[in-house]
């Protein structure tokens, strides 16, 4: 029989990550490696398992796998928080109040400006210069 799952995909910034959550013995796989090896950084790993934790949900009793791919360390934080609380919203909807409460649904939608033409980046302007 097959295993069931339950999957939520998250984006931030150029990052997207497929996030899925089954019931198991508490391991968070993120693109074939630990989560404490693929996110070494202080305060990555608190952001992610942030959403396991404003639903009370026991992080022992469940198996997390991750795929992220693109951006930068940052965006990939904030995609594959966003794909646990979607995975976990489908897993169990009366959880909709303690992860909306934590703000743990809402994309965050800024993204990087395009660079715009005669200009340097998005808004510097070259320099004046008089003659």
């Amino acid at each position: 029989m097959a295993v069931q799952y339950y999957e939520g995909i998250g984006r931030r910034k150029e990052s997207s990550a497929r996030v899925r959550v089954m019931s198991g013995s508490g391991k968070f796989i993120v693109n074939e490696r630990p989560l404490e090896a693929y996110f070494p950084r202080v305060g990555d790993m608190e952001a992610i398992l942030a959403p396991i934790q404003a639903v009370g949900e026991n992080r022992q009793l469940l198996d997390v796998t991750v795929l992220v791919k693109g951006g930068g360390v940052s965006g990939q934080t904030g995609a594959v928080q966003l794909g646990v609380a979607r995975a976990l919203l489908k897993m169990n909807p009366d959880l909709r109040s303690a992860l909306r409460q934590g703000g743990f649904l809402t994309r965050d939608a800024r993204a990087k400006e395009r660079k715009k033409p005669g200009l340097k980046r998005a808004r510097k302007a070259p320099t004046y210069t008089k003659r």
